[in-house]
């Protein structure tokens, strides 16, 4: 690894920690590695060994190649379209159009529903960590969205913004095919 490598490692720890709502404490509880070491290591005044940065990085729930950056080939990621991942049911397809990087803080997908199909249901817990805010843009079709006991009625270039911690889902009630991008952003940091 090379010196600049190593001097970068300690704030991508604390970039990491801080994203994913950790103290210093949790950090230290989940790998094993003392907090005085951790912050050490995040203001850059000791290298971890290998042995510790693995430890951090499972702490961080990363493998050690991505917390080093080993397996990233730059700073652009491109998702090609036969590379995208993709699942649904039901009616429902979806597909992830950002590359899975660690610390990233926001996710674009693209959602296909057929006529009657749904991405969930009332009765479905929040599938977001606190503090998620979606946006929601159709692109074409109609759909409404079910959120806190109301419906909002949405047509091709309707754009919406809402609490995605909140019970949700969207719905095609219409004759046609409906296609929507979501973004999500992660939930507020935690100190």
């Amino acid at each position: 690894m090379t010196e600049p490598a190593i001097a970068a490692v300690g704030p991508r720890i604390k970039a990491l920690r801080e994203a994913g709502g950790m103290s210093l404490r949790d950090l230290a509880e989940r790998s094993g590695v003392s907090a005085p070491m951790l912050s050490q290591v995040e203001r850059g005044e000791t290298s971890p060994t290998l042995h510790v940065a693995a430890r951090i990085a499972s702490g961080l729930q990363l493998r050690l190649s991505q917390l080093l950056r080993l397996d990233e080939a730059g700073s652009v990621s491109i998702v090609r379209r036969q590379e995208r991942r993709a699942g649904g049911a039901d009616g429902h397809r979806y597909e992830v159009l950002t590359p899975p990087l660690p610390g990233q803080r926001a996710e674009v997908s693209r959602h296909t529903l057929a006529p009657g199909a749904a991405t969930g249901g009332p009765g479905d817990p929040p599938m977001h960590e606190p503090g998620a805010r979606e946006t929601a843009i159709v692109e074409s079709g109609a759909l409404e969205l079910l959120i806190d006991g109301a419906t909002h009625r949405l047509g091709a270039g309707d754009c919406v913004t809402f609490d995605a911690d909140l019970p949700h889902h969207f719905e095609n009630r219409g004759e046609e095919e409906a296609v929507l991008l979501a973004i999500l952003s992660a939930g507020l940091r935690r100190s």
